[in-house]
């Protein structure tokens, strides 16, 4: 225990000399009939009513106390270990074909925004790319921004520039912004419905290694059972990073793909020491017992106040 003003402890000083007093102080002899008799020494009887008469110091003792404002260290915290994750979606032309009721692009982005407010406490970005990429914003702990942006990222409203499929180039992108980032850990989660045309030559190979060495985890979502070239290198760079590969033939499984997600990529706490908190329970509890004592006291055990 501490105290939040120790300068008031000196106060302390009062009841202390004021107990002392009680026990060695004469008081006012009267002289009483019986007083020539035999009588015992009283040594109890005085010792008790010396001790009875010593409580109201307690009590003032516990009211210094109280005014120094009594404090501890509150039990330690677990603090959320950011993670950050930028989701890497796909808006080529393809993405607006028919998946159940919706689009290919409405249902991956359903189920993403759904995901980011199940993940409160990580930091999420947003990056469109076709033959192009553009970040829509960093990552960030303000749900509010992908919930904003979905209505000027659906392929209808796309640039021309971003009708192909250029993954590679859109994960070098995501690891620049995301190798910023000074704490936490890093993953991309990529939502696109085919291949990509700039993995040959060795590039999934290579983009994988520079993602592996900065440490960022690639999960990949494959929407619509993805088949045809450039499909090879999504699964090699998921390898390489130690990520994996999702395969939603149908709306339904992509809740449960990020749910998987979510297993893989684990929420990770720390423990934090928190700040100093109140305790006056103790001095509290005390002072009540101190007070009925004293108060029963007053019923005998106290010298004549004449």
């Amino acid at each position: 225990m501490s105290f939040h003003h120790p300068a008031v402890l000196w106060l302390l000083a009062l009841p202390i000399v004021w107990g002392f007093w009680q026990w060695v102080r004469r008081g006012q002899p009267v002289v009483l009939p019986f007083d020539h008799g035999r009588q015992r020494d009283g040594r109890p009887l005085r010792g008790l009513v010396n001790l009875m008469q010593t409580l109201p110091a307690l009590l003032l003792a516990v009211a210094v106390l109280v005014l120094a404002g009594p404090r501890r260290p509150a039990p330690p915290e677990n603090e959320r270990i950011l993670n950050n994750i930028i989701i890497c979606l796909d808006m080529s032309g393809s993405m607006s074909m028919r998946f159940g009721s919706s689009t290919r692009f409405e249902s991956a982005v359903a189920s993403a925004r759904q995901f980011c407010e199940y993940r409160q406490g990580d930091a999420f970005g947003l990056t469109v790319f076709g033959n192009e990429y553009l970040h829509w914003f960093p990552p960030t702990k303000e749900l509010s921004a992908i919930r904003n942006a979905l209505p000027f990222i659906e392929p209808a409203r796309r640039l021309p520039w971003f009708g192909g499929t250029m993954i590679a180039k859109a994960l070098d992108g995501c690891e620049q912004h995301l190798v910023r980032t000074k704490e936490g850990d890093r993953a991309i989660i990529l939502i696109t419905d085919g291949g990509s045309a700039d993995f040959f030559g060795g590039r999934d190979r290579q983009i994988a290694q520079e993602l592996a060495d900065a440490k960022i985890r690639v999960f990949t979502i494959l929407i619509g059972g993805a088949t045809g070239f450039g499909i090879d290198g999504i699964y090699t760079i998921a390898a390489v990073t130690q990520g994996k590969v999702f395969l939603a033939d149908e709306p339904g499984t992509l809740t449960s793909v990020f749910h998987e997600i979510d297993r893989m990529q684990k929420a990770k706490f720390k423990q934090v020491t928190s700040d100093w908190v109140d305790y006056y329970q103790p001095l509290a509890l005390a002072g009540l017992v101190i007070a009925g004592l004293w108060g029963l006291g007053l019923l005998g055990l106290r010298y004549t106040p004449w």
